[in-house]
Order: structure tokens, then C-alpha cells, then sequence
């Protein structure tokens, strides 16, 4: 009923940017956080980035170079990668939670971006 489309992911030299994207479409009543994560190889899934409300959360590694945003209007999270390191390639995958309805919730994932890093 709710899908996530991702876009942005690449390949950046280090010190370089990228910007990923995070529409979420379908039956939507009230979408209340969007957030990115990111797995690298053999690693587990960890939060980069969430958004709720006004407020904005960062794991500490991409705080002052990683910026999350959001268009509401078009149920779209952003995420800013600036001076990327090697240590953030990952696949990065985006989820949201909400409702659907007025009592019925959601918390769906994308399928993910690949991010690398390297020169």
C-alpha cells in the first residue's frame, strides 16, 4: 500500500557528495519519520539519519558532514553527503513510518542505494 523509491546512490571519489532521495508513494494518511540506514559488507544495519517532526537525529560518524531533510509536500526525504569518507560506503536504505489510516501503521523499507567511496 506504501512503497519507498530511492534514488542517488554512486560511486564519489573521497571528499566528494552525494545526495539520496526518498519518495515514499500510495495510501498515505500521516507519514511521521523518515530516516536512512546504511549496511556496509559484513556489517549490521545502523541509523545514519532521522527525521521527525522538526527535529533531526545523526549518528555520530556523519554529524557535521550528513544532512537529512524533508519535502512534506511530497512525502520525500533527502539525505546530503558531504566530504565522504571510504568508511561510508554501505548500501543505504531508506524507511518510513506512518499511517496508512487513521489507526492502521506502517514502517516500510526501500530496496537500498549503493554508496562507494573510493579514488
Amino acid at each position: 500500500q506504501v512503497q519507498l523509491a530511492e534514488s542517488g546512490g554512486g560511486l564519489v571519489q573521497p571528499g566528494g557528495s552525494l545526495r539520496l532521495s526518498c519518495a515514499a508513494s500510495g495510501k498515505i494518511f500521516r507519514l511521521d519519520a523518515m530516516g536512512w540506514y546504511r549496511q556496509g559488507p559484513g556489517k549490521e544495519r545502523d541509523l545514519v539519519a532521522v527525521i521527525r517532526g522538526g527535529s533531526t537525529n545523526y549518528t555520530d560518524s556523519v554529524k557535521g558532514r550528513f544532512t537529512i531533510s524533508r519535502d512534506n509536500a511530497e512525502n520525500t526525504a533527502y539525505l546530503q553527503m558531504n566530504s565522504l569518507k571510504p568508511e561510508d560506503t554501505a548500501v543505504y536504505v531508506c524507511n518510513a513510518a506512518g499511517y496508512y489510516s487513521q489507526y492502521n501503521s506502517f514502517s516500510i523499507w526501500g530496496q537500498g542505494t549503493q554508496v562507494t567511496v573510493s579514488s
